[in-house]
């Protein structure tokens, strides 16, 4: 309900907005004319010596003020405001009749503003009351309050005082910048929900690509849109049922490597009875092969599962460790650090070159990731570097993105191209006879780099393949 809240929120709110600006611009509107008005009628009252509007007063300058406005000294007139701001306003006689058109001289003298004549609407026959009214409309339009004097062709210089039409107190609230306020904050609104609905699904949609990576919950919440929870919950019954098969999956492997246990015993018992050793050899290699197929499709569906919860560990402590181990069984496997980085620093207003930085190679190198997985997807890449060549280097580079774990071989006699086409369960290559291997272990190191975001890829090099297991670092 929120959304449709929010939609009604602000409909309501622009409504206000256009009922708020309308209402101002009509009200000030109304104000221009009433002091349009009263400017013709103070022109005709200083001609004619007719009454003024209401709300205007006409009075005639003391002597020493008439003395100071006929010689341009208006700063001196009594009640001048401090340091006015001062504009004479001429205004020509009519010229289709000069006789009831006398020419006006205004002059304003504002303390904070000065009044531009350039825009004062002007018109062929503009008569000079229509210019007395638009100069007395351009007062209404600003908060200022001035002093105004005025005279007309050859009479006294008289003050005209129509604070009560034109002044600021007379002038109308203005509800536009608030109308403003209002469009903004109903934009805002309309934008928000427009925006939200497709983060909304994009967020989700990350989280189901990351699920396995970083061990998503058993079912997700429903929230969000209507739609959205529809897919969510669609979601939620798929990821059930996938449990359901692989938890079913590995339950049949293990019953079956569990049953398959007591008469691959009594086989061995009964193999070693044969008389004949090349039988015998032959007899327990077979059922060490069946025995070993079941163990490596139960890994498989193990790594599949992605049971083992993702946490926070030490790469290069794990790498060590690895080949530490097989170092200290006399195994040809060593670990290379890696190459000092150079980072090339910002430019500085302080110096025209760039500075840099050194990353050293004993940096510790942290990931997010299952550490059992991890160590059998690097053990088995090992042991192929092993059993298709001489010895096994395994190297470490990261950036603040991926850690990429290099193990290199030498004198295999297999190509990258080759490898990479065992990728797929139960793939071997023309060496299956002088080799052992159930076709699995490849398969089980690409799951892994898989639910570590990452992939498995082997290039070739000089002295043999590198294979490279790609994997994020959070």
């Amino acid at each position: 309900m929120i959304g449709p809240v929010l939609v009604l929120v602000s409909l309501v709110m622009g409504g206000g907005t256009v009922w708020f600006w309308e209402k101002s611009t009509s009200d000030w509107r109304t104000h221009g004319i009433k002091a349009y008005d009263a400017g013709l009628t103070v022109y005709y009252a200083m001609q004619n010596g007719t009454a003024p509007p209401p709300g205007v007063t006409i009075s005639p300058l003391s002597a020493a003020d008439q003395a100071h406005a006929t010689s341009g000294s208006f700063r001196q007139l009594t009640g001048t405001p401090p340091a006015p701001r001062i504009t004479i306003v001429p205004i020509s006689p009519d010229a289709a009749n000069p006789i009831t058109g006398a020419s006006v001289t205004v002059a304003i003298l504002s303390p904070d503003i000065t009044y531009s004549l350039a825009d004062l609407p002007r018109r062929d026959g503009q008569t000079a009351a229509e210019t007395m009214g638009e100069i007395t409309r351009k007062l209404a339009a600003f908060c200022s309050d001035p002093l105004v004097v005025a005279h007309m062709g050859d009479a006294p210089w008289v003050q005209i005082d129509g604070t009560a039409v034109w002044g600021c107190d007379a002038s109308p609230p203005d509800h536009r910048i608030l109308a403003a306020l209002s469009a903004i904050v109903a934009t805002g609104i309309v934008m928000t929900i427009a925006l939200n609905l497709p983060a909304s699904f994009l967020s989700f949609a990350e989280q189901l690509r990351n699920r396995r990576r970083v061990g998503g919950p058993a079912r997700y919440p429903h929230q969000g849109p209507q739609e959205l929870q529809s897919i969510i919950t669609a979601v939620n019954s798929y990821l059930e049922i996938e449990r359901e098969q692989l938890a079913g999956r590995a339950a049949v492997l293990s019953g079956v490597s569990h049953d398959l246990g007591t008469p691959a015993t009594r086989l061995r018992l009964r193999a070693a009875l044969i008389q004949d050793a090349d039988l015998r050899h032959k007899f327990e290699a077979d059922i060490d092969s069946m025995t070993g197929i079941i163990e490596s499709v139960l890994s498989y569906t193990h790594a599949e599962m992605g049971a083992e919860e993702p946490r926070k560990l030490s790469l290069t402590a794990l790498l060590e460790a690895i080949v530490a181990n097989y170092q200290d069984v006399g195994r040809p496997v060593t670990f290379r650090k890696a190459d000092n980085v150079i980072v090339q620093g910002g430019q500085s207003i302080f110096m025209s070159r760039q500075g840099y930085g050194v990353m050293s190679n004993d940096r510790d190198t942290v990931v997010f990731g299952r550490p059992v997985s991890l160590e059998r997807a690097i053990t088995n890449l090992i042991e192929n570097a092993l059993k298709y060549g001489r010895r096994a280097t395994v190297s470490l580079e990261a950036d603040a993105r991926i850690a990429t774990i290099l193990i290199e071989d030498e004198g295999s006699e297999s190509s990258a191209a080759e490898i990479e086409g065992l990728l797929a369960p139960f793939q071997r290559g023309e060496n299956t006879k002088t080799i052992d291997g159930h076709g699995l272990g490849l398969t089980i190191v690409a799951t892994i780099a898989k639910l570590h975001g990452g992939k498995l890829t082997f290039e070739d090099t000089a002295a043999g393949v590198s294979a490279r297991l790609i994997i994020q670092r959070s």
